[in-house]
């Protein structure tokens, strides 16, 4: 049987694009079909990442590479399901959103059957996260997945092999040929998992800043609207937020104690940063649907304080083997013992806490891993005591960080201070939520 990648000369394909001419969805399906099935070899389709990374694609070709993506594995139905939503965060420090929006929406009366990953290096997964309940799994059968998401609202498993598998092997490849860096590369990766999960609507939240793998606005900016114009060519919402991740996320990084913090958000009672975030991404996927701004904020504000987003994780918790009795009572999940601090230098106010300092802060104290498979300690991390533009005094705590026996902890202690700064005056306030496209 002769393969659509025979159909094509593969120099010919690197050459039209080394010369900045765009490529037909015909040619990406031969190249990246011909690639994924193993009848083009790394060689060359490391030279052709290399010139999509110099040339860069249009927003059709872009377009049509995530389609072609999306396609090359499994496929989920999620037809039978009502007003399926997805949510997807481009990576920062202490982002437990998912923890708390997915249950928030699935309240709201929308459908959340999700795919969500480990963390790596210095941003945190949501699944690692969920892992802080014991017994909770990740894997489910996809009719339990389907029936639970029927029967409660939210249903979350890990990344299936099988989805979009194009993208794990392009991934790799551009992991080592120095081409992980480029727009339509990074928007095709996440939207063609997206598109392969199967929701309806899906709202982006791009990170932007320290922490984030996105430093500037203008580069957050392109990056969801190369995502947000996907999704219109593949007949999908797609909504994208622009946040600050220059600071982390509420208060906690860690695992455990990132859970711990979501729990008290669906209480009601999270910090503001973290709540306005998980609102603001709620008001998005119900805006998607039609509904009116106003009364949609309303609606997504009440769930945090009527009991309904809690009693919805609560029950996806149960659902997957966790024990629901550590929803109740948080103090019951594993944090570890051991506690150290960093104070204030002089008086002041705090000017800067680097969110990616704090997030390599985690990882060397065993909260994050270096490369996949690697296990973490869930009960480590960092505790932000006071936030940028709080005042102190000489030797006020300012972090505390939570260990194992000392592990890692002076590289941490060392990382945590030098990303912290006092001025003489409070800094002026940073705004969370930068910019929206859609």
């Amino acid at each position: 049987m002769t393969s659509s990648s025979d159909t094509f000369n593969v120099p010919d394909l690197i050459r039209k694009k080394r010369d900045g001419d765009p490529h037909s969805r015909a040619e990406l399906e031969a190249l990246i079909g011909g690639y994924t099935r193993g009848e083009v070899p790394d060689y060359q389709i490391s030279a052709w990442l290399m010139a999509v990374y110099l040339k860069g694609m249009t927003a059709q070709e872009t377009a049509d590479l995530t389609l072609v993506m999306a396609e090359s594995g499994d496929q989920m139905d999620l037809g039978d399901l009502p007003r399926t939503v997805d949510k997807h965060s481009t990576g920062g420090v202490g982002d437990k959103t998912s923890l708390i929006l997915t249950p928030m929406l699935a309240a709201l009366g929308l459908t959340v059957a999700k795919m969500s990953g480990r963390g790596l290096a210095h941003t945190g997964g949501t699944i690692d996260k969920l892992e802080s309940f014991p017994g909770w799994t990740s894997e489910l059968s996809e009719e339990r997945f389907i029936a639970q998401a029927q029967n409660i609202g939210l249903a979350l498993v890990g990344q299936s092999r099988d989805l979009a598998p194009a993208d794990g092997k392009l991934y790799a490849l551009r992991d080592v040929t120095a081409t992980v860096d480029c727009l339509p590369l990074i928007a095709s990766s996440i939207m063609s998992k997206k598109l392969a999960s199967g929701a309806h609507t899906v709202v982006l939240d791009v990170k932007v800043g320290a922490g984030a793998f996105m430093k500037t606005l203008d580069d957050g900016r392109a990056l969801a609207r190369a995502m947000v114009d996907i999704g219109t060519h593949a007949s999908r919402l797609v909504r994208a937020v622009l946040t600050d991740m220059d600071t982390p996320l509420g208060h906690l990084a860690g695992n455990s104690l990132e859970v711990q913090e979501a729990l008290a958000t669906l209480r009601g009672e999270g910090p503001e940063d973290l709540t306005e975030l998980c609102v603001a991404l709620a008001v998005e996927a119900l805006a998607a649907y039609g509904e009116d701004e106003t009364a949609a904020e309303a609606r997504a504000r009440a769930t945090l304080h009527d009991g309904s987003a809690m009693a919805k994780f609560r029950a996806f918790v149960e659902a997957q083997g966790g024990n629901p009795a550590l929803v109740d009572d948080p103090s019951l999940l594993d944090v570890a013992p051991g506690r150290a601090e960093v104070t204030a230098p002089r008086a002041g106010f705090v000017d800067r806490i680097d969110a990616l300092s704090v997030g390599r802060a985690v990882l060397a104290l065993g909260g994050g891993r270096e490369r996949k498979g690697e296990a973490i300690d869930h009960g480590v991390g960092v505790e932000l005591v006071r936030k940028p533009g709080e005042a102190v005094a000489a030797g006020d705590v300012v972090l505390r960080l939570y260990h194992r026996d000392g592990r890692g902890l002076e590289v941490a202690q060392r990382l945590l201070t030098e990303g912290l700064s006092i001025a003489d005056s409070a800094p002026e306030a940073e705004k969370l939520i930068l910019d929206r496209v859609f």
